[in-house]
């Protein structure tokens, strides 16, 4: 995989080696209050990088790159089934409210149209607002169906 790249920020292919600075960027136990579980250690995420990174070729994981601060801020994910693709994302809680979710997602749905990718969906807690104007900016809009809890959010490419 290659990086998908904008001005303000790179999405990044994951590295096994980004664990320790994530576990920073995702240390915060506020992030987990719709998504659930709570912050790993550095040596938890390793280990689950690790199996990502060796995951099914389908499994599609990038850390987001803030060129600004020259630091990473996050993650953007997608699972490619077919021509489907489920996507997700988190930012650290220090660089949320900036336009970055959304300019990363924009990114990753823009990069899925050229991977014979037909429709988008996001799974999104019904009362997590932030993540839902990140979906609508990425052109997802919400469905009636519901998996777990969260609506599906669906784009047709």
């Amino acid at each position: 995989m290659d990086p998908i790249e904008t001005p303000p920020l790179v999405l990044v292919p994951l590295r096994v080696e980004h664990a320790e600075e994530m576990a920073a960027v995702l240390s915060d136990p506020e992030l987990h209050e719709f998504i659930g579980g709570a912050p790993l250690t550095a040596q938890e995420l390793r280990a689950r990088y690790e199996r990502l990174v060796a995951g099914p070729s389908g499994w599609r994981n990038w850390v987001i790159w803030l060129r600004a601060e020259e630091r990473l801020v996050g993650y953007v994910q997608a699972t490619i089934e077919g021509r489907t693709a489920e996507i997700a994302w988190v930012i650290g809680l220090p660089w949320q409210g900036r336009g970055l979710g959304a300019m990363s997602v924009k990114a990753l749905v823009g990069w899925l149209g050229g991977q014979d990718v037909d429709t988008v969906t996001a799974h999104i807690h019904p009362d997590h607002a932030a993540s839902a104007a990140v979906a609508r900016s990425a052109g997802l809009k919400p469905t009636d169906q519901w998996q777990d809890g969260e609506v599906r959010w669906q784009r047709t490419l």
